[in-house]
């Protein structure tokens, strides 16, 4: 199954960040360019250095400075991340050009990748509230608390995995078709940021 695929590799590129935890590490992506695996995980990798960019930036002694540095990193990464979803739509609307929709054929709310981007994300929140429940400085309350919600979390995963292979099958099918838009992010183009395009020469 596809989401089988995608959770497994989502798993292994959080595993191989945090041997060295370390947002500047350089990517190893295992897998063959142009391969949909090689999309997943050089997309996981990216969502899992925002993660930590995040954190970071969220520490209430971080020098001011930095704390812009790390500002401008994380606009960079968003940016990064979306056009990584446009790249496994891409994959995808080649891989299914020849299906042609049935009569009445249906557009989802969101394009498969888009899906999967939360499905990375998910993999993410799995790991780190797994590592919080198995924390040996905090208290049971702490612990207890932690686990119930990775309840939650793999139950989401579950359902997650479940809705995109349905919207896969019915892609398929043909009882669905897939329509991407390009995501006119307008914060990072001087010339549709009014902060930017108004600045004085």
């Amino acid at each position: 199954m596809f989401t089988e695929n995608a959770n497994r590799i989502f798993n292994r590129s959080i595993e191989e960040y945090h041997r060295w935890d370390d947002v500047d590490h350089p990517i190893d992506n295992p897998y063959a360019p142009g391969t949909i695996d090689h999309l997943l995980y050089h997309k996981n990798w990216i969502d899992t250095v925002q993660w930590h960019l995040e954190d970071i930036i969220r520490d209430p002694a971080i020098d001011p400075a930095e704390a812009l540095l790390i500002k401008r990193r994380i606009d960079k990464s968003n940016q990064d991340r979306t056009d990584m979803v446009e790249y496994v739509d891409s994959y995808l609307l080649d891989k299914y050009k020849d299906v042609t929709p049935a009569e009445g054929a249906r557009l989802n709310t969101e394009t498969p990748a888009w899906a999967i981007d939360r499905l990375s994300i998910l993999a993410l929140k799995i790991y780190h509230m797994a590592r919080e429940a198995e924390r040996t400085d905090v208290d049971d309350a702490h612990r207890a608390a932690c686990r119930k919600k990775l309840d939650v979390l793999l139950a989401q995963q579950v359902d997650l995995s479940q809705a995109i292979e349905e919207l896969i099958e019915d892609i398929e099918a043909g009882r669905k078709y897939m329509k991407t838009y390009k995501q006119m992010k307008m914060y990072n183009d001087p010339a549709l940021n009014p902060v930017l395009y108004g600045q004085k020469k």
